[in-house]
């Protein structure tokens, strides 16, 4: 057995204030990794990727700032002098794993990606393909190919890893799994706002997208508009956004108030005076193979917590004891759920009690780094 701590060095252009990566390093840090980042920022935003994936790709700019972004990159790996046990990629790493592994078979170690996402699904689920085939196709053969390269790969469910080995035909074995959890530094119990509303509030945040099946949310909210102490708050945007306000508007709903993206204090504070949190409806691939951070922010802050039921979920949380899970894309089974809740104020308080030490044991910094630095050790 070693007496030096492990040394990973956290490789690439991967997103460096994603919650994903900033969760897999402080776990590790906690848990006696020494991480060495070696990162350069490639990407602007979510849009700028959507662009390259549309067509930006083809464009001489584009590839200057490939050059550019790695040529700085390689100038910091360089520095390093080969000074670490394990090379990790971070997500997203479909560019990034190419150059990775030619480096790692230089210094003879071990390489890592946590692939966590496919970028290709998230491409086809964002309706990519009808605006450019050819960007799409090419994504998917950069990512089959990309899959093959690491030594290990890192996913957050074996569902996930199990869609990868039919899309990609890589092993599910070849994946090791790392739960997403939450941010505990910015995601604990904190008491409700002297303002807190009378009103029984359910809160939805996020990006508005097609897995989380906002309109489902919006119905749910129709379903119960004679209720006048239900409130619905639902904060953030994205590309579901203005169909649910429209849908809210075209049924006169004056239970669901929209609100756009707010600070994390001013977040935290609408999650703490929320009576149940909103997870996700949809029934797209991504939506069901995965456990959104949503849930686990809500169930690290101590609230009960509704969400459609999927393969992810199930496996990682039990219904009626940790969170309370209702069939998705139904807005009457949603509704009910609520209804449920609403009245059986001892099951909320259970939920939210048992949904925290859950949390707690298994899905903060210090036990998702627990799980990770295991799989590290070569």
């Amino acid at each position: 057995m070693k007496n030096a701590p492990l040394r990973v060095c956290y490789f690439g252009t991967y997103r460096d204030e994603y919650s994903r990566n900033r969760i897999l390093m402080e776990g590790l840090r906690r848990n006696g990794v020494q991480v060495i980042e070696c990162h350069e920022r490639l990407w602007d935003g979510i849009e700028d990727r959507v662009q390259t994936v549309q067509g930006g790709w083809k464009s001489l700019r584009f590839w200057r700032r490939i050059a550019t972004t790695y040529t700085r990159l390689l100038r910091r790996y360089w520095q390093l002098g080969g000074a670490y046990d394990v090379l990790v990629v971070g997500y997203p790493g479909q560019l990034d794993v190419f150059l990775a592994r030619l480096l790692s078979w230089l210094h003879r170690k071990p390489l890592v990606w946590d692939i966590f996402m496919s970028i290709y699904l998230i491409a086809l689920e964002r309706g990519l393909d009808k605006r450019s085939r050819l960007g799409v196709a090419l994504l998917r053969w950069l990512e089959w190919l990309a899959c093959r390269l690491p030594d290990q790969l890192i996913i957050d469910t074996a569902a996930y890893a199990a869609w990868f080995e039919e899309t990609h035909g890589v092993s599910a074995s070849r994946f090791g799994l790392v739960p997403t959890g939450a941010d505990d530094r910015l995601f604990y119990p904190i008491p409700p706002s002297a303002e807190k509303s009378d009103l029984f509030t359910l809160l939805y945040y996020g990006t508005f997208i097609p897995n989380h099946g906002v309109l489902i949310i919006v119905e749910a909210a129709a379903l119960l508009a004679d209720d006048p102490s239900v409130h619905f708050e639902m904060i953030g945007d994205g590309p579901d956004r203005a169909a649910a306000m429209a849908l809210a508007q075209e049924k006169k709903l004056a239970n669901v108030t929209f609100i756009g993206w707010l600070e994390p204090e001013e977040l935290r504070q609408h999650i703490a005076n929320a009576d149940i949190c909103l997870g996700v409806f949809g029934v797209t691939p991504q939506s069901l193979m995965t456990v959104q951070n949503k849930i686990y922010e809500c169930l690290a802050m101590g609230k009960p917590v509704v969400t459609g039921e999927g393969p992810a979920v199930v496996e990682a949380l039990e219904h009626g004891q940790h969170l309370y899970l209702c069939e998705r894309q139904n807005p009457g089974a949603l509704s009910q759920a609520i209804h449920i809740l609403r009245n059986d104020p001892n099951l909320c308080r259970a939920l939210s009690q048992a949904g925290n030490q859950k949390f707690s044991d298994d899905f903060s910094v210090s036990g998702i780094g627990r799980v990770f630095a295991n799989i590290l050790v070569w």
